[in-house]
């Protein structure tokens, strides 16, 4: 199977439909137990795309870093978040959608197209959009947007780490690995552990039912 690498067709393909700001939207964060969902959304200038765009995933942490410093300096940018409060009243998938609404809000300058990764259009957008299976892969704006979801994501989950060792957030991103897990068991839940989901219900609530 042949890899495909992110290019500039999504985008070109809506210019020609009379778009002009056309903007990339990607979050990132459903599946850690602790930590905020964190969306990005991304303009790229087309004459100063940074080489090397790809699904954030596909790229070590080093390359990451590199291209989340290139893409700041050279595109429109915005972040936002869900909090894990947010999280546990209206779902993961709403806060997925809420914080990548937040996001395109956020842009210096209001984007009239969305290209979104994933199957879903969030519909307080109020803007036309096109959903991408797979766009990170596929889009460079969603790929670019990706990338600065993932990295200002991991940094945060490295600030939180210290300020609450012993569960490995500074590896696994709030991701549920062994470590995580252990540190759960021993220490107990933090504030910023999402008590919606089940390993972290499971422990506020045993022996209570």
């Amino acid at each position: 199977m042949v890899k495909t690498v992110p290019d500039y067709t999504f985008e070109e393909s809506a210019g020609l439909r009379g778009y002009r700001r056309i903007v990339g939207v990607d979050e990132v964060g459903r599946g850690p137990l602790a930590g905020p969902v964190v969306a990005a959304a991304v303009w790229l200038d087309p004459a100063r795309i940074p080489p090397g765009l790809n699904d954030s995933k596909a790229l070590s942490a080093k390359r990451r870093e590199a291209l989340y410093d290139q893409i700041l300096a050279n595109a429109d940018v915005s972040i936002a978040s869900c909090s894990v409060e947010e999280i546990d009243e209206i779902n993961i998938l709403q806060a997925s959608l809420r914080a990548m609404e937040r996001a395109v809000a956020g842009l210096k300058i209001r984007a009239d197209y969305v290209l979104v990764d994933g199957n879903k259009i969030p519909a307080a957008f109020g803007l036309d959009a096109e959903a991408i299976i797979k766009g990170d892969a596929r889009s460079v704006s969603i790929s670019a947007a990706s990338i600065v979801a993932k990295t200002w994501r991991d940094k945060l989950m490295v600030d939180l780490a210290q300020q609450h060792p012993g569960y490995a957030w500074e590896k696994n991103a709030g991701y549920g690995t062994k470590a995580h897990l252990e540190g759960l068991q021993n220490l107990g839940v933090t504030p910023h552990h999402r008590r919606s989901f089940k390993p972290i219900h499971n422990i506020l609530y045993q022996g209570k039912t």
